[in-house]
């Protein structure tokens, strides 16, 4: 159980153990008293701690020795384990027997998702004897349950990324060693010192974009406050995206033709939004066949500017298009060499788009090509920002899509 959820269940176990004894004592048949008798304070603090037990995020249930459930709070209730007076999670039963015996447990579990109604989901538990002594007869216990399965998931990612972040750190600066070594045996040959010197600029190269990436996406995701976001020229966004990946589209015969509505404003950081749709273009560039065409341009749509990237290359696997978003994800990996690609562009892409309060979506099929279209909010002194006519999901917008299919072969 992680730090967090101990901490969060370690505030809250004292309250419910005393609030389930009071409970239960309530529970327990006792004559009438007047208002100022000691019963009477009693039963004031058990509708207080039901009231705490009530008002708590974590989920609460108490069991009595037959293993009934005597008090479930609304949480609790609400993941759907508790049918009558009957817990339905057998892991959480053992937990419970368990605790009995030990005085205390801890673990996570998995709730089924036809319990819960909206798939799987992972509780930590903290399983607690309400009973004292050092071998108690069969009495109550409390489980106290916190939803640990965002925090699971935050975990194996940042382990997956932590694993893929050496893995594509060890390629390049092993390579690099390697080189440099064949460069010290091959002293008196300038040829292969030449050659050896100038696969090391490449294998450097990609190194420091993979470095540089990694910064630009932790500062995304969190690590540096976003800055204050202003009305950004779209046309000079695209101008700039258009301007960076020139030489390498130039490289392989490919043309990149602009289109769309021109003067739309959004609001954003212009560096950001560049960096945005530059990495759509390199990926267009690096996986369209020499001597094609990719499409660029813009549109205006219910308040959003649409920013697509269009091209004509191999397209996404229907069943890798859910994943190209990811970090270091990589639809073919025997192709990442030959590309250059880090695996960062897209997964930088996406978390530009969260940040100004957009998305980008993808429309790919094999062998036809791919549009990557990037949804921005409009400034509000954008004029008639719902004038475009309608497109179909993830289609470029039609002055684009036109300069597209003519450069087609």
């Amino acid at each position: 159980m992680s730090p967090l959820v101990a901490l969060v269940t370690g505030l809250v176990v004292g309250a419910v153990v005393a609030a389930a004894v009071l409970l239960l004592r309530r529970g327990t048949a006792v004559p009438e008293r007047s208002v100022g008798e000691p019963d009477a304070g009693v039963a004031r603090e058990a509708q207080l701690a039901r009231r705490l037990l009530d008002l708590m995020d974590p989920a609460v249930l108490v069991l009595d020795a037959d293993e009934a459930v005597v008090l479930a709070n609304p949480a609790a209730r609400g993941f759907g384990i508790v049918r009558d007076r009957r817990l339905l999670v057998p892991e959480l039963l053992r937990l419970a027997r368990e605790a009995r015996t030990s005085g205390s447990r801890r673990a996570d579990v998995q709730l089924p998702g036809d319990l819960v109604g909206t798939g799987p989901h992972t509780v930590g538990v903290h399983a607690v004897r309400l009973g004292s002594g050092p071998a108690p007869t069969p009495g109550p216990v409390a489980l106290v349950l916190q939803d640990v399965t965002e925090a699971r998931r935050v975990e194996a990612v940042r382990r997956d990324f932590v694993a893929n972040v050496g893995h594509e750190l060890k390629t390049p600066v092993g390579a690099l060693g390697l080189l440099a070594e064949a460069m010290q045996g091959a002293a008196d040959d300038p040829e292969t010192v030449q050659r050896f010197a100038a696969r090391m600029a490449h294998e450097a190269d990609r190194l420091a974009r993979l470095v540089r990436e990694l910064i630009d996406l932790s500062r995304l995701q969190g690590a540096e406050p976003l800055p204050e976001l202003v009305p950004v020229d779209v046309d000079t966004v695209l101008a700039e995206a258009v301007d960076r990946t020139g030489l390498a589209a130039a490289a392989k015969g490919i043309t990149i033709a602009v289109g769309g509505r021109p003067g739309l404003v959004v609001r954003g950081v212009e560096a950001q939004l560049a960096t945005a749709v530059t990495n759509l273009l390199a990926n267009a560039v690096a996986y369209s066949p020499a001597n094609t065409r990719i499409a660029v341009g813009a549109r205006a749509r219910s308040g959003f500017a649409e920013i697509a990237v269009t091209d004509s290359g191999i397209g996404i696997p229907r069943q890798d298009r859910g994943r190209v978003f990811e970090r270091f994800y990589r639809v073919d990996q025997s192709r990442a060499s030959s590309t250059g690609g880090t695996g960062l562009g897209l997964a930088i892409v996406k978390h530009v788009a969260s940040n100004h309060g957009g998305s980008v979506t993808v429309w790919s099929e094999e062998g036809l090509g791919s549009t990557f279209t990037l949804r921005i909010p409009l400034a509000a002194e954008t004029p008639h920002p719902d004038t475009d006519p309608p497109e179909p999901p993830g289609a470029a917008p039609d002055a684009v899509a036109g300069q597209l299919q003519e450069g087609r072969p």
